[in-house]
């Protein structure tokens, strides 16, 4: 008889390789000075959604004998991003206090700096990054990394589920019932 493991503990390692994919990507755009950079942000994301597919995939085939409700892949994608944002968040606290202590007051310029080309008129703009500088410290920017990397996993674990789902015919694939 097949032990069941639960969708948590399935789908830990894949949470594990996709925050770590992660976390090699920003260190590799932080090396290459390319941090602020927007063509990379959308690379990394079409990145994000071909490992959440593969991995949703796997768990499919690996643990549920080939077949996969929409629910359940929408499920496992959104553990999956859980599990990559907590390990997202624990790098980002670490890059913002260890590894470069002056990043948010790059990340500030650089927000200023886009406000200046947008015309953004000059009291709105210090009210904006002044608002910007309360929020901007190492644990809260990890918090809300958690709670925005679970947010658009779940968007994209939705989309992605559609692709994914592999219902089996419960007549035929209905495991078999002893009698007595």
């Amino acid at each position: 008889m097949e032990e069941k493991v639960s969708v948590w503990k399935a789908n830990l390692t894949n949470g594990l390789i996709m925050g770590l994919v992660g976390i090699v990507y920003t260190l590799g755009m932080w090396f290459m000075d390319l941090t602020f950079n927007k063509v990379q942000g959308y690379i990394y994301f079409a990145i994000l959604i071909f490992l959440l597919y593969y991995f949703i995939r796997s768990y499919r085939d690996n643990y549920l004998g080939g077949y996969i409700t929409y629910g359940q892949a929408v499920g496992a994608g959104v553990i999956i991003c859980l599990y990559s944002s907590i390990i997202g968040a624990i790098f980002t606290y670490i890059l913002y206090t260890f590894i470069d202590p002056e990043l948010m007051a790059k990340q500030l310029a650089f927000t200023e700096e886009l406000y200046t080309k947008r015309g953004m008129p000059q009291e709105a703009m210090d009210t904006a990054l002044n608002m910007a500088k309360k929020f901007q410290k190492p644990i809260i920017t990890a918090i809300s990394g958690i709670l925005g990397g679970v947010f658009f996993g779940t968007i994209i674990s939705l989309i992605v589920a559609i692709f994914v789902k592999k219902e089996g015919n419960p007549l035929i694939d209905a495991p078999e019932v002893k009698q007595n």
